[in-house]
C-alpha cells in the first residue's frame, strides 16, 4: 500500500522538475545570445564613435537582423532599444551630417520599429522567430507523416500525392493513414478543410493531429461520427470539412467507404477496365450533430484500384464537379491503364486547378 501511494506523487514531481530544467536551459540560452549580440553591437558601435568618418552607422543593421532571428520576445525589445541608442550615439559624433546619412539612420529606425512590432506579436507564441518557425515546421512534418503509406502485404500497392495552392507547404487538404503492421485493415481518411492554402493550413494541422489519434483506434463505423463531434466542439466560424474514409480488409480485399460531403470515391474494376463512383450520403463534418454516415461496400480484387481525391482535382470556376469527375475518370482510364506505379503523381500533375489544394490517394491490388 505504501509503495502504491508513492508512485502517483513521484511522476508529477519528475515532470515539474523536467519542465523547470527545460525553462532554465532556454533562459540561459537566451541570456548567452543576448550577451553575444550586445558585444557585437559594441564592437561595431565603438569604432563608429571614435572614427565616425570611416565606420558607417548602417553597420549596426547587422545586430538588428540577428536579434530578430535569435532573441526571444522577453529580450528582443530591450535589445532593439539598445541598438537604436548606439545609433544615436554614433550620429552625435558625426561632424558632417549629410542627407544620405540621415536617410540611412531613418531606415535603421524604421527597421527597428518593424522588428519591435514583430516581437510583440511573437509574445503570444513565447519563442524567438527562428525557433518558432522551426517548431511550426517540425509540427507540420510530424503531423503530415501520419499520411505516410505503411508497408502493405504482398499484392497491394498504395501511394498519395498532395499539391497545396500557391506552392505553400501548408494546405487545407490532408491524408491520415493507419494500417499494417499494426492491424489487418488499411484505414485511409482524406479531408478537405474549408478554405485553401495557408488560410486553412492551421485548421488542417489541428484536425490532422486529432484524426490521427482517432483513426485505427475506433471501429470504422465510429470514425466519422467521432470526427464530426470533435469538429463541432471547436466552434470555428469556418468550422466544416469534407472527408472520405476507406477501410480495407487486407486479407479479403473487402472494403467500406464512408463519405462526409466529399467527392465520391472511384473504383476501377479490372474485368471491365472502367471506373465506377461510390457516392456517400453523409453531410460535411462540423455542420450537424448526431448524423449518420452510411457505408458503401465492395471488394478490391486483383487488378482493381480505388482512388480518393479532393474537389481541387475535379472542380474549377468554369467546370462543374460532375463534369470534372467524368474528365478525371477518363484521364484515369488512359493514364493508369495497366500501371498504377506513380499514378497518383501523374494524375495530380495533370488535373485540377493550380489555385486550389489538391490531394489524391491510389490503392491498388496487383
Amino acid at each position: 500500500m505504501t509503495e502504491t501511494t508513492r508512485r502517483p506523487s513521484r511522476s508529477p514531481r519528475l515532470r515539474d522538475a523536467a519542465n523547470a530544467a527545460l525553462r532554465r536551459s532556454s533562459s540561459e540560452g537566451d541570456d548567452r545570445a543576448l550577451l553575444s549580440l550586445v558585444v557585437l553591437t559594441l564592437v561595431l558601435a565603438i569604432p563608429g564613435w571614435i572614427y565616425p568618418e570611416y565606420v558607417p552607422v548602417t553597420a549596426l543593421v547587422l545586430p538588428l537582423i540577428l536579434g530578430s532571428l535569435i532573441l526571444g520576445p522577453r529580450h528582443l525589445p530591450w535589445f532593439i532599444v539598445f541598438v537604436l541608442l548606439c545609433i544615436v550615439g554614433t550620429m552625435s559624433q558625426l561632424t558632417d551630417i549629410t542627407p544620405r546619412v540621415v536617410g540611412g539612420v531613418v531606415v535603421l529606425f524604421i527597421a527597428g520599429f518593424i522588428i519591435l512590432l514583430t516581437s510583440f506579436r511573437r509574445t503570444r507564441l513565447g519563442v524567438a522567430g527562428a525557433r518558432g518557425e522551426s517548431m511550426l515546421v517540425d509540427l507540420r512534418d510530424r503531423i503530415q507523416s501520419q499520411g505516410t503509406i505503411p508497408t502493405l502485404p504482398v499484392g497491394y500497392h498504395a501511394e498519395s500525392a498532395l499539391r497545396p495552392a500557391g506552392g505553400t507547404p501548408f494546405a487545407g487538404d490532408f491524408v491520415v493513414i493507419a494500417g499494417p503492421p499494426d492491424n489487418e485493415r488499411l484505414e485511409v481518411v482524406m479531408v478537405d478543410v474549408s478554405g485553401k492554402g495557408e488560410g486553412a493550413g492551421t485548421r488542417a494541422l489541428l484536425l490532422a493531429g486529432a484524426f490521427g489519434g482517432l483513426l485505427g483506434a475506433l471501429p470504422p463505423a465510429d470514425f466519422l461520427p467521432a470526427a464530426n463531434r470533435y469538429l463541432l466542439q471547436q466552434h470555428w466560424e469556418e468550422g466544416f470539412a469534407t472527408a472520405v474514409h476507406l477501410s480495407l480488409d487486407m486479407s479479403s480485399g473487402v472494403y467500406e467507404i464512408r463519405s462526409a460531403g466529399h467527392p465520391p470515391a472511384a473504383h476501377r474494376i479490372a474485368s471491365t477496365g472502367r471506373w465506377a463512383v461510390h457516392s456517400g450520403e453523409g453531410p460535411a463534418l462540423g455542420l450537424l450533430d448526431d448524423v449518420e454516415f452510411p457505408a458503401v461496400s465492395g471488394q478490391l480484387r486483383p487488378g482493381d484500384a480505388i482512388m480518393l481525391y479532393t474537389d481541387g482535382l475535379v472542380e474549377t470556376a468554369t467546370m462543374d464537379i460532375a463534369v470534372g469527375i467524368d474528365k478525371m475518370l477518363g484521364q484515369a482510364e488512359v493514364m493508369l491503364r495497366g500501371n498504377f506505379d506513380g499514378g497518383a503523381q501523374r494524375m495530380i500533375d495533370t488535373l485540377g486547378s493550380r489555385s486550389d489544394d489538391r490531394a489524391l490517394v491510389l490503392v491498388s491490388r496487383r
